[in-house]
């Protein structure tokens, strides 16, 4: 699908400017997470959440769907950013991540009639979840709780999309949190597997899919 540069370089600036937004929002809605990022920070979540608008509206263009996945975009590099620096997985943002993707499939399916679509969203969600559950229920020491509930959004953005993203997602998230884990071991980072970050990973490989899976 063919979008103009003109919405393509609006969509980043947007992007951008909801990242700064939800900085702030985060800030006061969960004040227990701490105060504002560093600048530093929040500067790089906004070049980060603007280059996923701007992927997001290449990959869907203008479609029923798109808001859906901007929404996405937004939290993953919030949840992202947390992770990485409390090492923490808020409840309330992914379940918001969850509730706010249902509710965006839910309007595109009533506007284009695609149903399907939605049904195979939370069926993927479920498949992921329990698919994650099961892990972190034999290995404890390496997924935390949060890392688990996560997969429940994530496959149901993937799932959307079918059930082929939903086992690439999944199985690709899933080697490159034990990438990552094995790799901060070895640096000294982590004393335990469960201290490495998996929301980033489970993000970038999920979101890697969307994109590029046809």
């Amino acid at each position: 699908m063919t979008v103009a540069p003109e919405l393509l370089v609006l969509a980043g600036i947007a992007g951008a400017g909801l990242s700064l937004l939800a900085d702030l929002a985060i800030k006061l809605w969960l004040p227990r997470l701490g105060g504002m990022p560093p600048l530093w920070t929040r500067l790089t979540t906004a070049a980060v959440t603007g280059l996923l608008f701007v992927l997001f509206a290449w990959r869907f263009g203008i479609s029923p769907e798109l808001p859906a996945f901007l929404a996405l975009a937004v939290l993953a590099v919030q949840l992202s950013r947390i992770d990485i620096a409390l090492h923490l997985l808020p409840n309330p943002l992914v379940l918001g991540l969850l509730g706010a993707g249902l509710a965006l499939f839910a309007a595109s399916a009533a506007l284009g009639s695609e149903w399907g679509g939605l049904l195979r969203a939370a069926a993927g969600g479920a498949v992921l979840f329990a698919g994650y559950l099961i892990l972190g229920l034999i290995s404890p020491r390496s997924l935390g709780m949060g890392d688990v509930k996560l997969a429940a959004p994530l496959g149901m953005y993937l799932g959307y999309l079918g059930w082929k993203q939903v086992f690439y997602g999944g199985l690709l998230g899933f080697v490159m949190g034990g990438l990552l884990t094995v790799l901060m071991v070895r640096l000294g980072r982590g004393n335990t597997p469960k201290e490495t970050p998996h929301g980033p990973p489970m993000f970038a490989a999920a979101i890697s899919v969307l994109l590029l899976l046809p």
